[in-house]
């Protein structure tokens, strides 16, 4: 096993309050409406659009501009565009890690600490 330093160790356990979060969350959800099951609602017909946000987050990385809103709609736009379920749950992966990124970020900045201060308000 690597060598963890005390940051990575912190990393981690902030991460993984997120993800109880997110799990929080999820159970919030099933518990109001039910399992899920709709339609994907993807399409190639998205792919224009998919393109064109990852060349404004290229672009924004570029010039020293880009935020969590181009990654994510970037990531978004992608996952909209594609049609094949195992790509689409790899997208849906890639939204979700930068979702999860935001949130560390957020509690980072509210803290100046790299430590999480419990769940988040609910609606």
């Amino acid at each position: 096993m690597a060598d963890l330093t005390r940051d990575a160790i912190v990393a981690s356990a902030i991460t993984t309050s997120v993800l109880i979060e997110v799990r929080d969350e999820r159970e919030r959800q099933d518990a109001t409406w039910g399992e899920q099951n709709h339609p994907d609602g993807t399409s190639t017909t998205y792919q224009t659009q998919a393109n064109a946000y990852r060349a404004n987050t290229d672009a924004a990385q570029k010039h020293g501009t880009l935020t969590f809103r181009h990654i994510l709609i970037e990531e978004v736009f992608e996952a909209l565009a594609e049609v094949d379920p195992a790509a689409l749950r790899a997208e849906l992966v890639q939204v979700s890690a930068v979702a999860v990124s935001w949130i560390e970020k957020l509690d980072r900045d509210t803290s100046g600490l790299m430590a999480w201060h419990g769940p988040a308000a609910t609606a």
